[in-house]
């Protein structure tokens, strides 16, 4: 569950090659954000993004083909 009711915040990092998914997904948390959708197709997004979260304490579920949830929890 969400930190706050506000719906994820949206990053569409399609094109874009790691790091830099998971830059804009630390950014937002860091900015606020509870909950981030992120559109990814780079291969090693999935990877990077699961370790980000992994090393916050955030979830991290695959959503959809190139698309995936990152959470704060409590």
């Amino acid at each position: 569950m969400a930190t706050s009711d506000a719906a994820p915040v949206g990053i569409d990092a399609r094109g874009m090659k790691c790091p830099w998914p998971a830059l804009r997904v630390a950014r937002a948390m860091r900015e606020g954000a509870g909950a981030v959708i992120v559109t990814a197709d780079d291969p090693v997004a999935p990877a990077e993004l699961a370790a980000l979260a992994d090393g916050h304490g955030w979830t991290f579920a695959a959503i959809g083909a190139d698309r995936f949830l990152l959470e704060k929890q409590g």
